[in-house]
Order: C-alpha cells, then sequence, then structure tokens
C-alpha cells in the first residue's frame, strides 16, 4: 500500500467510527476503543447487563468492515469443536479431513463467553493468543485480521463460569456501555430500535487497509516522557495496598501498544498524555487482582478495579 493510500485508509478510520455510531448512539468512547484494539491486534472484553447494546456494537463493527464475520453463542453445552471444528475420517481418501469452526473468521462475536463451561473458553482463548489452531497434530493458522468481541454478563447471573485471571489477560481491553442516556434511549424508542439501520451499513474499510493501519500502528512515537508515564502507573497498580497483584509486564506492553493504536485512531503518528488517560482504565483494571474479599465478587469486582486504576490515573502527575 502507497503512502497515499494509507493517509486514506487512516482518514477512513472516522468514517468507520460514524458508521458504528449511526447504530449505537451515546457510546463515542467505547466505539473508539473498540477501532483501536482493532488497530493494536487485540480483543475485546464487554461485560455488561443483558439488553444494553453489546451485541448489536460487535455486529454494527463487524458490518462497517469488509471482513468475514461469524457468532458464537455460548451455553453450557458449547464444546471446544463447536468453536475450532472437527477432523472427519474420510474412508474413500484414507486421511482425515477438517472442517473449520466459527472461530475462522476475521471478526467473532463471542457471546455470552462465561455461560461456556472452563474448557470450552479455554479452546477460544488459546487461539486468541497464538492465533492458530492445532487439531489431530495438525496446525491451523488463524486469518488475519483477526478480532474476537467477547459479551459477558455479569457472574451474579445464573449459569456463568468466571473468566480466571490467566484467560482476562487474553483481553486487550474490558469494557462496560452502562444505560444509554436519557435523549439516545429515547430516539432508540422513536425508532422503534436498530434493526433497519444495522441492515443499511456498509463497509468503509477493507481487509488490506485494515492490515495496512495495524503495521502502522508500531511506527506510531512514544516519547521517553510518555514511556515513563505508562511505567508509572504500572508500578503504582503492583504498589497499591488494595491490589494483590498488579499490572503485569504483558499488561505494560498491552498499555504501551493500545495507547499507540488510540493515537493512531485520532490520526497522529504520535501518542500524548491524553492517548495513555483514555485506554488506561480499559487496559488495566481487568489485568490486577484486587485484595481479599474487600473488591466483593463479580460485578461489585469489577467495578472496584475500575475505580483503584482511576485513583492511580487521578494521583499520577500527568507529564506535559
Amino acid at each position: 500500500m502507497s503512502a497515499e493510500e494509507g493517509r486514506e485508509a487512516r482518514a477512513k478510520l472516522g468514517e468507520l467510527k460514524r458508521s458504528v455510531a449511526r447504530v449505537i448512539h451515546g457510546k463515542a468512547e467505547a466505539i473508539e476503543l473498540i477501532v483501536a484494539a482493532l488497530l493494536a491486534r487485540g480483543h475485546v472484553l464487554i461485560e455488561d447487563i443483558p439488553g444494553v447494546g453489546k451485541t448489536t456494537l460487535a455486529q454494527a463493527l463487524a458490518r462497517s468492515l469488509d471482513l468475514s464475520f461469524a457468532r458464537i453463542q455460548f451455553t453450557a453445552d458449547t464444546l471446544p469443536s463447536d468453536v475450532i471444528g472437527i477432523s472427519l475420517w474420510r474412508p474413500e481418501r484414507g486421511e482425515f479431513e477438517f472442517l473449520p469452526g466459527p472461530l475462522f473468521t476475521n471478526v467473532l462475536l463471542a457471546d455470552e463467553i462465561n455461560r461456556a463451561t472452563p474448557k470450552t473458553q479455554a479452546a477460544l482463548l488459546e487461539a486468541m493468543n497464538e492465533r492458530t489452531v492445532t487439531v489431530e497434530k495438525t496446525r491451523h493458522v488463524l486469518q488475519e485480521p483477526f478480532l474476537v468481541l467477547a459479551t459477558q454478563n455479569p457472574v451474579e447471573y445464573l449459569g456463568t463460569y468466571p473468566l480466571p485471571e490467566s484467560q482476562l489477560d487474553r483481553f486487550l481491553f474490558r469494557i462496560s456501555l452502562g444505560y444509554p442516556g436519557r435523549e439516545d434511549e429515547r430516539e432508540l424508542l422513536r425508532r422503534g430500535g436498530v434493526e433497519d439501520e444495522l441492515e443499511r451499513l456498509v463497509p468503509v474499510l477493507q481487509a488490506a487497509e485494515v492490515l495496512h493501519l495495524q503495521r502502522a500502528v508500531r511506527r506510531v512515537k512514544v516519547a521517553p516522557v510518555i514511556l515513563d508515564y505508562m511505567l508509572e502507573l504500572v508500578q503504582r497498580s503492583r504498589a497499591h495496598p488494595g491490589v494483590t497483584l498488579g499490572v503485569s509486564t504483558r499488561g505494560a506492553l498491552s498499555l504501551h501498544r493500545a495507547a499507540q493504536a488510540m493515537a493512531l485512531v485520532e490520526e497522529r503518528d504520535y501518542v500524548i498524555p491524553d492517548d495513555v488517560v483514555r485506554v488506561a482504565v480499559a487496559a488495566m483494571a481487568h489485568r490486577i487482582v484486587v485484595a481479599g474479599a474487600e473488591g466483593g465478587e463479580g460485578w461489585s469486582r469489577s467495578e472496584t478495579e475500575r475505580a483503584i486504576v482511576e485513583e492511580i490515573l487521578r494521583t499520577t502527575p500527568v507529564p506535559l
């Protein structure tokens, strides 16, 4: 892709955000975080109560990209083979034939991932990390770009299996949508839903453009003072009295990459402190372990984790 084509691809990021916002009103920050995750080659866990637009957001992004899309509705009886695929014996050829599952796509919506058993969760999350799947000793490479948008209900809901910390770490971001604002919800009621608008969405970015932008993220410049700021946030997460385990080195690398991607979403080739602030809660909160029972369980624990990272952001000097 030429330099001119690269500039055009960056300009299309604004068009991509506007396309998704046609369906999801009042959630500009969540949309930008998901676009940043796509550019950073990361995955997103959307944690919220049912019925606030988690699935619709994922569908709107997929329809706005010229990429293949698949959806898995997880239940307690979903098997790893339902996600990855199976090998069938073909006697006429005397060999096994691999039939790929929905995992072999560009954008995968993993709906209600915490309703699947830990074994099925692990099958998906391993593929997310390695971007490969091994079946019958044969290694299969997943398509690029590859983005998993997983939705999760609070663990207080019946029939859920909470994701362990090691698997949460596979997600670049954990975000929450929350209820829409009054005017946004009023407009939604007036229109009678978003199905018609969702059907009218057309792709605004091609696969080659997405891959180019993913490569461009690595070239976004990070000044030494910004690097020190990110390291200070990570160090303070480890020293916080309410935290048993702080952000790991892998988490620090994720924060760095996320800030670069957010800068590119804003059509800049350099990171500013605001980029770090905007991604910090989504990139760090699910990577800390709250001390003892103080954090509560499930939804309340997630809120405690976010509050701790927000406190760290408020008390850490921002470089000028």
